[in-house]
């Protein structure tokens, strides 16, 4: 089958991979029909992790059951299902509580969940291809409505509209609340998309790119232009001097561009630490890592990221972190979308060839063009 292949820093290449085989009897094989490029995908093609040359990208995939294992009860071959990017077991602790995004046994550390395509999240291979085995699959595959309708929106599920709910679930955002969200990349524009579904007063949205800002505004938000000075002032200025009641960082690895710290990489967390009201709460669904090292001037090293932990204190603030439990989140927000009640589709930019994705990989690290989503289709010519 072909598949997206990571080469070493800055080169993936389409080509023949082996193909998925049904290895458990909970296991499912599915053909993708839509998978999307994330901005953790990214990390691995700039070689900021520790993938190897051969490592299957992509964890935000939907297709068709094509085949299933002799232990699965709930699904069949030609079943639509979308997958999400955390693989959980569904039975151990952290799953039986809802907290999937921390599985306990599908991943190769108890610190880590499991995800696909993720390097230190698990063996499970990325779905940047034409099929993808999917393990624990009676638990981790969402069915959804036969067809092709709303397929821009459903593969949205696999990450990003759970994740910036999760942000909007962390921070506790309740109606009638204000909220700021840091970053206006998919998870950004989800979580502040989430925000106003739950039924946010008023939503500001940080970033410097004009066309993410405009996607911001479209939705209803307040888009706040990094560019034109201290976010954080900005929003005190639009909120009487008092912040806003709650606070999402969906920037999270490494830090923002705009604020121009790069000994800091927790800059963003910083500001939003000044946003927001004492006593309010703050969400981290961005993805975080302990060090930072930057690759294009080797005399930054490595930097520890630093929270305002006296600031944070001082105020009172309520901070939660971590992986998005899709499966907590996944089966509502579906049906708000096959309802009619969300359209998740509006952050997508882009819909192309899988076999285009080494080019899209570059112009959507460069973010040329508008690239703010983009959404591979293994069965397009």
């Amino acid at each position: 089958m072909r598949a997206v292949v990571y080469h070493g820093p800055f080169e993936a290449a389409v080509e023949e991979v082996p193909d998925p085989r049904i290895e458990q009897p909970d296991d499912v094989i599915v053909r993708i029909t839509s998978t999307c490029i994330c901005a953790s995908d990214l990390c691995i093609y700039e070689g900021r992790t520790a993938a190897e040359p051969g490592t299957v990208f992509g964890h935000e995939d939907l297709g068709i059951i094509e085949e299933v294992g002799a232990g699965v009860i709930a699904l069949e071959p030609g079943d639509r299902v979308v997958l999400p990017f955390t693989v959980a077991c569904g039975f151990c602790k952290n799953c039986v509580a809802g907290a999937t995004g921390s599985c306990l046994t599908a991943a190769l550390s108890r610190a880590a969940c499991g995800a696909a395509g993720q390097v230190a999240l698990g063996p499970h291979a990325g779905g940047q291809a034409e099929y993808l085995r999917v393990p624990c699959a009676d638990f981790n595959c969402l069915p959804l409505p036969a067809g092709t309708e709303h397929e821009s929106d459903y593969v949205l599920l696999a990450d990003v509209f759970p994740s910036g709910y999760h942000g909007c679930e962390l921070a506790g955002v309740a109606p009638g609340d204000t909220v700021a969200v840091y970053g206006a990349d998919p998870v950004g524009l989800m979580a502040a998309y989430s925000a106003l579904l739950c039924g946010a007063s008023r939503v500001f949205v940080v970033d410097d790119v004009p066309d993410r800002l405009a996607r911001a505004r479209q939705i209803g938000a307040i888009a706040v232009d990094a560019a034109d000075g201290d976010p954080a002032q900005q929003i005190r200025d639009q909120t009487d001097g008092a912040g806003t009641d709650r606070g999402v960082d969906a920037v999270g690895y490494p830090f923002a561009a705009w604020t121009g710290d790069r000994d800091e990489p927790a800059s963003v967390l910083y500001q939003l630490v000044q946003t927001v009201r004492p006593t309010g709460g703050l969400g981290v669904p961005g993805s975080c890592v302990p060090f930072v090292r930057d690759l294009v001037d080797e005399d930054v090293g490595q930097r520890m990221s630093l929270v305002a932990i006296g600031a944070l204190f001082d105020k009172g603030l309520r901070l939660g972190t971590g992986q998005a439990n899709v499966k907590r989140y996944d089966r509502q927000l579906r049906d708000l979308i096959t309802a009619g009640r969300a359209t998740p589709s509006f952050v997508v930019s882009h819909e192309l060839p899988l076999d285009e994705a080494p080019t899209v990989y570059h112009d959507f690290g460069q973010r040329s063009d508008g690239h703010i989503k983009v959404v591979l289709k293994p069965d397009a010519g």
